[in-house]
């Protein structure tokens, strides 16, 4: 009797359930928002050529290349980044085995004893069980693809990873030559203090100088002297984080004997709307909100009954050798349907979080995504900024060093004083250090921009996905 009312059972509750499980579909998303403008705010003038990758070739050199592919081998971070993805692969393998049977081979075997009257006996059993749920709503499918989804936004967050990795060696490389050409700088203001000192102490000798003109010049080389013990410092402190970037010990003896390069060419800045696709760090909070619907789906159909399928092919015999035999073989298929109905409000509890949670995605993806943009628009107003700066501090270093040179000639004539001569080093001193520091700015900035264009060091330099 039983079995004949299970078909019925299973029609009606599908009948009643069917509209509201059809209800339910994937919320359309707009994956660009509306208010987005049609270019950048601070390039209104630029062409909006699509974003390439080339112009970072003339930042690599052969060493640095190899910089690169082993921090992109060896870098802790991202090797963690790695295996996460890794997991998250395995998790959507756990997953989607849901969607298929259940294969299960259980054998048994014993021997017990009866005291009245003493008597042995054995037992044997070997059976085969495959079970499998019915997904009639869609439930299991909607657990697949939030572990898909899940998967893909961990693949984006690691290609980000390699790309700010990249950036994060160049910029560091620079910021060692940068160290370097400032010590060598420090160096070489200290020779030349040396030798001030020694032209005036022989003029105080000989009654030309005053001694206030031996104190100051003194005191000058005194603070050259400091400015190179703080430098190798500095120098020793960006080498050991460029060590570090590439998996190595800290040891802080990284240098290098290079010119930091001027860029002179343009970047393609490309078109808001092409940021969102293009890169990952966005690809990955978009995943992340879509993955969010999902297991709002697959907590909302929960609350659905359960149709699961089982058949067994099995054996039980006193003897070993005569299980299997086919006389003997037993089978049973089973149908059975269940439906939730009292939880204390578990359920529905659960779907009002992950209602909660897809809630607070769309609100990370949205501030993701004006953060990106924010970069981007932050980064165009600074390289133009530095492009300025650039160009009027190479002017005033070639002023400040024809006025250093034109200043000691005359306190050697007796035309001016000591501190004139101070003045104008110090003058020179700061837009030669100056030019240093903002090419290096240049070049950072430079780097950041790409990064936040979504551009890609890998395309340009062959590093592929080593």
């Amino acid at each position: 009797m039983i079995w004949q009312y299970k078909p019925t059972l299973l029609v009606i509750s599908m009948v009643l359930l069917n509209g509201c499980a059809s209800n339910l579909h994937s919320q359309q998303r707009d994956q660009v928002p509306t208010n987005m403008p049609l270019q950048w705010q601070q390039a209104q003038i630029a062409p909006a050529l699509t974003v390439h990758d080339a112009w970072v070739e003339q930042l690599v050199t052969p060493q640095l290349k190899q910089f690169m592919l082993q921090a992109l081998q060896n870098n802790q971070q991202l090797l963690q980044a790695s295996i996460d993805a890794e997991i998250q692969k395995q998790q959507l393998i756990a997953s989607g085995s849901a969607l298929w049977p259940n294969l299960d081979l259980s054998a048994r075997t014993n021997r017990s004893k009866n005291n009245r009257p003493v008597s042995y006996s054995n037992a044997s059993s070997v059976g085969l069980i495959v079970s499998y749920e019915v997904d009639l709503w869609g439930k299991l499918a909607a657990s697949t693809r939030q572990a898909n989804l899940n998967y893909l936004a961990q693949q984006a967050r690691l290609q980000q990873s390699k790309q700010q990795l990249i950036a994060d060696v160049l910029t560091r490389w620079f910021d060692i030559i940068t160290a370097k050409q400032l010590l060598d700088l420090y160096i070489r203001r200290e020779e030349n203090a040396q030798q001030n000192l020694d032209i005036i102490e022989s003029g105080y000798r000989q009654g030309l100088n005053e001694a206030l003109d031996v104190y100051l010049a003194r005191n000058e080389l005194n603070n050259e002297r400091s400015r190179i013990a703080s430098q190798r410092a500095d120098l020793t402190r960006v080498a050991r984080q460029f060590e570090r970037l590439l998996g190595d010990y800290p040891q802080g003896t990284m240098t290098a004997e290079h010119e930091l390069p001027v860029i002179t060419r343009a970047i393609p800045l490309g078109l808001p709307s092409e940021l969102i696709t293009r890169k990952p760090a966005l690809k990955a909070s978009w995943y992340q909100l879509l993955a969010a619907d999902a297991s709002l789906a697959y907590a909302h159909k929960q609350r659905f009954p359960s149709l699961n399928l089982a058949a067994e092919l099995g054996d039980n015999s006193a003897r070993v050798s005569d299980l299997l035999s086919p006389s003997s073989l037993a089978w049973s298929l089973i149908g059975s349907l269940s439906a939730p109905i009292f939880d204390a409000g578990r359920l529905k509890a659960n779907q009002q979080i992950a209602l909660l949670n897809t809630k607070k995605q769309e609100q990370v993806y949205l501030q993701t995504l004006y953060d990106a943009f924010a970069e981007v628009e932050n980064a165009i107003a600074q390289q133009q900024s530095l492009q300025a700066r650039y160009t009027s501090t190479f002017e005033a270093q070639k002023n400040a060093l024809a006025a250093e040179q034109l200043s000691f000639e005359q306190y050697q004539s007796g035309l001016v004083s000591y501190t004139t001569v101070l003045d104008s080093q110090s003058r020179a001193f700061d837009a030669q250090s100056s030019l240093i520091e903002i090419k290096n700015q240049l070049l950072a900035n430079r780097i950041n921009l790409h990064v936040a264009l979504g551009g890609d060091f890998a395309k340009s330099t062959t590093l592929g996905d080593e």
